[in-house]
């Protein structure tokens, strides 16, 4: 047999390092294909994840300056407990926002017109702010948060448009979508939210 190889032109070490070479290429392509599987389902999952668990959006505007800058990027943890002084996103008109939690249902909201606020007739300190303003405000105080509803406002309190208007008004819980609490763009600001 040998013999009948080599008159051939093939020797059986030539034969033999074809065999590994086409099972190396075999083995090549398989492990090639398990990697993109292992990939698509990766990413699949962390998709999901993102879309379930861990929303991600983009800030836009400024009525979270200083705290959030436009073009930031922030990440959401679903959750439907907040207390004040959270960071929420939620619906409003077929758009996402994002404000801060002044007081939740039951609490008796009330702001001077200086913008100290006072939540339960005690004064909130707010060190997010830069500026205390009563801004846009269309409301009557003592205003007393309705149950399943969260009372929000922007950490730059001119420009914002939040709770302090009945356009907007308290935030019913159905449409809060979580707490934002990590900022992971830019890379130099990159961190966890107060």
């Amino acid at each position: 047999m040998q013999e009948q190889n080599e008159a051939r032109g093939f020797t059986v070490r030539q034969i033999e390092g074809e065999l590994k070479r086409l099972r190396r290429k075999q083995n090549s392509r398989r492990i090639f294909r398990q990697t993109v599987f292992s990939l698509l389902v990766v990413a699949a999952v962390a998709v999901l994840a993102a879309m379930l668990f861990f929303p991600i959006f983009r800030v836009t505007g400024s009525s979270m300056e200083p705290t959030l800058q436009p073009k930031e990027i922030v990440v959401c943890l679903k959750s439907s407990r907040f207390q004040s002084g959270d960071l929420v996103a939620f619906y409003y008109n077929n758009k996402v926002l994002l404000k801060r939690v002044i007081g939740t249902a039951g609490d008796t909201i009330e702001i001077d017109d200086s913008g100290n606020v006072f939540v339960n007739g005690s004064q909130l300190d707010e060190p997010y702010i830069t500026k205390k303003k009563l801004g846009q405000c269309d409301i009557d105080f003592p205003y007393q948060v309705p149950d399943n509803r969260i009372f929000v406002m922007g950490d730059n309190r001119e420009t914002s448009v939040d709770s302090r208007t009945t356009a907007v008004g308290c935030i019913a819980d159905e449409y809060v979508i979580g707490k934002v609490f990590l900022r992971v763009w830019p890379l130099e600001r990159l961190g966890f939210l107060d």
